[in-house]
C-alpha cells in the first residue's frame, strides 16, 4: 500500500472518529532481576500510554525478554508483530528507541521501510521519529548507526573484561565430566572423575583402542555427562581435554561478529588464554602426556592407512545379511607372518558375536569374515560369465565415451561461417559510405559498427574452436582404440581389475560363509554365490566355477 493510499485512508478513519489501532514493541537484553522489572515497567507504560491517546486503541503489547537486539532472527514476538502488521492488524508501533527495535542499521531500514510499504508507521519516542515522515529515513539511519557503533563498543568492551577476568584464572563455561564449574571455580565431581581415570586407565595401562573403550563403558551401564552415548569420538575428547591434568585454556572458540553472536573454532585468530596448573588435576600430568603421545603416534600410523582405504574397490559395497551393517577392511596376520586383507561385519567387529550387554542392549554380530581375494574373485566370475551382447555393449559404451570426449560441432559448418563473416565485413564497409553520404548519424554508424565486431569475433572464435577440435580429434582416435582394446578384456572377464568391479558392483550381500549374493548396477536380478562342500580343490588355487544368469555355483576347497 503506497504512502498517499495511507494518508486517504486515514482521513477516511478521522472523518468516521475510527481510533488508530496502535501496537508496542519493547525489549529487555538479559533477563536478570533488574531487567526484568525494567521490562515489566515498560509494559505498563506502552498500555498507559496508549490508552491515554484518545485517538489510538490499544492492539497489544508485544515483547521479548532477555533476548540480544543486535539481531532479529532469535526474537519471536517481534517476527510475529511484523506478521500482524502485514496482516493489517494495526495501523502503528510505537516503541522507546531505535536501540529497543533493532540495532542493526539494515535491519532498521529493512523493517521499517518494508512496514511502510503495507501502511504502517513506526514512532521512536526517545528519538522523536516517525517513520511516516519524509525525513525519516536519514534521521532513522544516523540514529540506528549511532546505536550499531554503541553495540559494537559494548562487545568490545564486555570482551575486553571477559579476557582479563580469564587471565586472573576466572573460569567461562560450564560444568563437564570429572569438574563442577561454580563461581569461575573449577571443583572435582569424584563420581565423574572416576570415569575419568578409569578411561586414561583403559587407555594407557590396558593398551585398549577409544573403539573399544566406548563399547565397554556402554556395556557396563556407564552414561556420559551430555552425549547421548559413549562413541570413540567422546573418549578422544576426553584424552584430548588438558583439564584433566589441572591445565586451563580458554577462548577455544571466538565471535567474529557481534551483530551475529555466532561462534567460531579459534584457529589462531584470537589469542589463547593458558594457565598452567590451574586446578586440582583428576589425572597427572605424565599420564595425560603419555596418553596424548600415544594418540598422535596411532594418528600417524593410520595417515597411510586413509589414504590406502579411499582406494578400497568394495568400500560400503559389501553388506551383512545378518544384521544390514557395511563390512569393513581389516588387515589380518597368517600363521607364516604374511599379511592379507579380509572383511568383516562391522557390528561383529565392535561388539563380537551376538549378546545383551550389561546395559541390557543387544548388540553383536555373527557375521563372518571374508578375504578380499575371495571377493574379487568372485566378481571375476560374475563378469566372465554374464550372458548378454557383448558387442553390443561395447559399441554402447563406447558410443558413451566418444560423446562426452567429443565436442559438439554439430552445425557448425566452417566455411559457412567464414562466408558469414565476409557477408558482415562487407556490410561494415558499406556503413562508411551511408555515414559519409549523410543517411545515417554518426550515433547510428558507431552503434552498427560496433555490432558488426562483436559479430564478427564471435564467429571467429567458433571457428578457431572448430580448428583445434580437428586436431583433438586425431588424439582421440587413437585413445578410442586403448579404450576398446581395455574395455573388451574387462568384459571377456580377461583379468581382476578393481575399478571395473567398483563401477559395476551395487552390493555384495554376505549371508553366511555358504551364501553371498551379488546384486550390479543398473541389473534386475541377483547372482548367488554358493560353496559346494563336497568338491575339493588344492590350496591356492583359484575358484573353479560356471556361472549364469541368476545363479551360479563356485566350488572352494574344505579347511583342512
Amino acid at each position: 500500500m503506497s504512502i498517499d493510499k495511507y494518508e486517504t485512508l486515514n482521513q477516511e478513519r478521522k472523518i468516521k472518529h475510527t481510533k488508530r489501532r496502535v501496537a508496542a514493541y519493547c525489549r529487555v537484553s538479559t533477563d536478570n532481576e533488574d531487567q526484568a522489572n525494567s521490562f515489566e515497567s515498560q509494559c505498563t507504560f506502552f498500555r498507559q500510554y496508549i490508552v491515554s491517546n484518545p485517538d489510538w486503541e490499544l492492539y497489544e503489547v508485544f515483547a521479548d525478554e532477555g533476548i540480544s537486539g543486535t539481531n532479529t532472527k532469535k526474537r519471536k514476538e517481534f517476527n510475529r508483530m511484523i506478521e500482524c502488521a502485514k496482516n493489517g492488524d494495526f495501523d502503528l508501533i510505537v516503541t522507546k528507541e531505535i536501540s529497543r527495535f533493532a540495532r542493526n542499521t539494515l535491519d532498521s531500514i529493512f523493517y521499517t521501510r518494508d512496514l511502510k510499504k503495507y501502511g504502517v508507521g513506526v514512532i521512536f519516542m526517545n528519538d522523536n521519529i516517525n517513520t511516516l515522515d519524509g525525513d525519516a529515513e536519514l534521521r532513522l539511519a544516523i540514529m540506528s548507526s549511532i546505536a550499531q557503533e554503541e553495540s559494537r563498543k559494548t562487545s568490545e568492551r564486555v570482551k575486553w573484561g571477559q579476557k582479563r577476568q580469564m587471565e586472573q584464572g576466572v573460569v567461562f563455561g560450564r560444568s563437564m565430566l570429572g569438574y563442577d564449574v561454580k563461581d569461575g571455580k573449577m571443583y572435582i565431581n569424584e563420581d565423574g572423575a572416576k570415569i575419568v581415570r578409569l578411561i586414561f586407565h583403559k587407555f594407557v595401562n590396558e593398551g585398549k583402542g577409544t573403539h573399544v573403550i566406548a563399547h565397554e563403558l556402554r556395556e557396563e551401564g556407564i552414561k556420559p555427562m551430555r552425549a547421548e552415548n559413549w562413541q570413540n569420538t567422546v573418549i578422544l575428547r576426553v584424552i584430548r581435554n588438558e583439564k584433566y591434568c589441572g591445565d586451563l585454556v580458554q577462548k577455544k572458540t571466538y565471535t567474529p561478529d557481534f551483530l551475529s553472536h555466532e561462534k567460531k573454532v579459534n584457529l589462531g585468530q584470537e589469542e589463547f588464554v593458558i594457565i598452567k596448573d590451574h586446578h586440582e588435576p583428576i589425572i597427572s600430568r605424565e599420564l595425560f602426556d603419555k596418553a596424548n603421545r600415544m594418540l598422535d603416534e596411532k594418528s600417524l600410523s593410520q595417515e597411510g592407512k586413509a589414504k590406502h582405504s579411499n582406494r578400497y574397490p568394495f568400500s560400503g559395497k559389501i553388506k551383512c545379511g545378518c544384521c544390514g551393517s557395511s563390512y569393513v577392511a581389516r588387515y589380518k596376520t597368517r600363521k607364516n607372518g604374511s599379511r592379507y586383507k579380509a572383511w568383516r561385519c562391522l557390528e561383529a567387529a565392535r561388539h563380537g558375536s551376538p549378546h545383551v550387554d550389561k546395559a541390557g542392549n543387544q548388540v553383536g554380530c555373527r557375521g563372518l569374515s571374508i578375504r578380499n581375494e575371495d571377493i574379487t574373485h568372485i566378481m571375476y566370475l560374475v563378469t566372465k560369465n554374464l550372458k548378454y551382447n557383448k558387442k553390443k555393449i561395447t559399441d554402447n559404451l563406447l558410443a558413451i565415451i566418444k560423446s562426452i570426449i567429443a565436442v559438439d560441432t554439430a552445425g557448425t559448418d566452417g566455411e559457412k561461417l567464414k562466408s558469414q563473416i565476409k557477408t558482415i565485413e562487407q556490410k561494415r564497409t558499406n556503413l562508411i559510405d551511408l555515414y559519409t553520404s549523410g543517411d545515417i548519424t554518426r550515433d547510428e554508424f558507431s552503434a552498427v559498427r560496433a555490432r558488426c565486431e562483436n559479430e564478427i569475433t564471435e564467429l571467429q572464435s567458433v571457428i578457431d574452436s572448430i580448428d583445434k577440435q580437428r586436431e583433438i580429434n586425431e588424439k582421440q582416435q587413437e585413445l578410442v582404440v586403448e579404450i576398446t582394446e581395455a574395455m573388451n578384456e574387462l568384459i571377456d572377464g580377461m583379468e581382476y581389475e578393481d575399478v571395473f568391479y567398483k563401477e559395476i558392483l551395487d552390493k555384495m550381500v554376505v549371508n553366511d560363509k555358504d551364501h553371498i549374493d551379488v546384486y550390479l548396477n543398473f541389473l534386475p536380478f541377483k547372482w548367488s554365490y554358493t560353496s559346494a562342500k563336497s568338491v575339493n580343490r588344492p590350496q591356492g588355487k583359484p575358484f573353479n566355477g560356471k556361472a549364469s544368469t541368476g545363479s551360479f555355483p563356485a566350488h572352494r576347497a574344505k579347511k583342512a
